[in-house]
């Protein structure tokens, strides 16, 4: 499918009709087994569920398909994959070099899985090109980061990252999960791998876990296989179906998460009760020029700090009604959070920490009128 639109792509890679029925959806395969043509007689290489299934290798195409990579692996949630990868690539001693603004469970599993087995973990402004020259160790063997980032919105240059990370010899992993393929392609600016929570943009609708990673060549494209199969996080037949599903409209999805999200950035740009906007859309963002240029759209994650401070934050987050208070993101509907004690409490008192007066914003593709107005009650209810 490479010669086809994204769009294109997204409805039609790894979803050929089934040849017995002509069924436009291909079937899903709830099965844990496969009968063999006598022993190890695999059908289509097909033997047990952990280790291959073919709604799962569906998906899987579909995800290759999206980032422009060689293969996919689909787990059963974004963490499983990060781990995969990970234990795939990684040896005790090697030193990992995570941007300073990640999400808390990436930094979670290194710092408290990961560590114990020989793992070194350390941070560093990667937007700041000295920085990360001045970071990277000889046992540095991963750069990772997310563009934008959890929760702050921050953007990094991924060609300069890349350009700096492989003279040292250095593999570079995004987490691509906020912008979702649709509006960034890592891999075609030189990223060794991408990994994203599928729950997120990609399923689409709050309604399944799951995880991916995308490989950019397939130098480690069995490692981690061998640990999705020796260890098992898969996804499920029926989460890789539902995926799937939200794939097909990602598209059209990230235009209007983008568009909301872009209407209710400079509503808020202009509202004295937010002494700052973390959205790369906006001209006054730091990275905006950066996300111009490597992003087709600025996507629909926004977060806003609260000029009168922590407890104003966490009262306008238990504030809104249309916007729901809940953790995740990328769902068609709009979901406001607390990051310091929701998604990044576990990096509290870290130099992760997420400053206490955000509040995290996923902007859904409700009317955006409806949307403003439920923010705008939200500060009312304020006093």
């Amino acid at each position: 499918m490479s010669e086809h639109a994204f769009a294109t792509r997204a409805i039609h890679a790894g979803q050929a009709p089934d040849p017995t029925t002509g069924a436009i959806i291909p079937p899903i395969y709830q099965s844990s087994t496969h009968v063999q043509d006598g022993i190890g007689g695999f059908r289509d290489g097909y033997e047990y569920n952990r280790a291959g299934n073919p709604t799962r290798s569906s998906l899987e195409t579909q995800l290759a398909a999206l980032e422009g990579g060689v293969s996919a692996l689909s787990f059963a949630s974004g963490l499983a994959a990060e781990d995969a990868l990970l234990r795939g690539i990684l040896k005790p001693g090697d030193h990992v070099l995570l941007g300073n603004d990640v999400y808390g469970g990436t930094y979670r599993l290194l710092t408290k899985v990961l560590a114990p087995w020989g793992i070194v973990t350390t941070t560093a402004e990667l937007s700041d090109p000295d920085a990360l020259r001045a970071a990277i160790r000889p046992e540095t063997r991963i750069v990772w980061l997310e563009t934008p980032s959890n929760p702050l919105l921050k953007v990094v240059d991924i060609a300069l990252i890349v350009e700096i990370a492989h003279a040292a010899g250095v593999l570079v992993v995004v987490d691509n999960t906020f912008a979702s393929p649709a509006l960034q392609q890592p891999l075609a600016l030189g990223a060794d791998l991408v990994v994203h929570s599928t729950t997120k943009y990609l399923g689409g609708h709050s309604d399944v876990l799951g995880g991916a990673v995308v490989f950019g060549d397939d130098r480690f494209v069995e490692p981690v296989k061998f640990q999705q199969f020796a260890v098992g996080a898969v996804s499920a037949p029926l989460d890789a179906w539902l995926t799937t599903r939200g794939i097909k409209t990602l598209a059209v999805r990230m235009r209007q998460h983008s568009e909301n999200a872009q209407a209710i950035a400079e509503w808020a740009a202009a509202r004295p009760e937010f002494a700052e906007v973390y959205y790369p859309g906006l001209s006054s963002h730091p990275g905006h020029a950066v996300a111009a240029r490597q992003m087709s759209g600025f996507g629909g994650m926004l977060s806003l700090g609260l000029a009168a401070g922590a407890e104003a934050a966490r009262s306008f987050a238990e504030s809104t009604s249309v916007f729901q208070l809940a953790e995740s993101l990328g769902g068609v509907e709009s979901l406001i959070g607390y990051p310091p004690e929701m998604t990044h409490a576990s990096v509290r008192g870290t130099e992760l920490a997420v400053p206490e007066n955000v509040v995290r914003l996923s902007v859904g593709i409700e009317d955006v009128t409806d949307l403003i107005a439920d923010l705008e009650e939200g500060l009312a209810r304020l006093g």
